[in-house]
């Protein structure tokens, strides 16, 4: 999957440790209360990418938009199947991310 679309760092370097099922490279990308909308629903950021990571992952991303904080794709889940999804990312001004909004576009 081509990664080279996103233009702000600090989301490839997110995009790239989901891709590569790297918990240690995502969780070290984001805030200690970094927070987790899932369709508009707030979740447990932490037990919610412990378990999908290395089991979730884009499979094409298709357009950046926002100063390459959103992005929109194909994405492939082992528990969900296929679908277009989106991943909206707040990043603050230590350049760690404190905010993502993912869900079905």
């Amino acid at each position: 999957m081509n990664t080279e679309k996103l233009t702000n760092p600090i989301v490839k370097q997110a995009i790239d440790a989901l891709q590569g099922g790297d918990k240690n490279a995502w969780f070290a990308l984001f805030t200690p209360n970094a927070q987790l909308f899932d369709d508009g629903n707030k979740m447990n950021f932490k037990s919610f990418f412990e378990k999908a990571i290395g089991h979730e992952r884009f499979t094409s991303i298709d357009k950046v938009e926002y100063n390459g904080l959103h992005l929109y794709g194909k994405f492939h889940s082992d528990q969900w199947g296929d679908f277009k999804t989106y991943f909206k990312f707040t990043v603050d001004g230590n350049n760690k991310i404190s905010k993502l909004e993912i869900g079905q576009a």
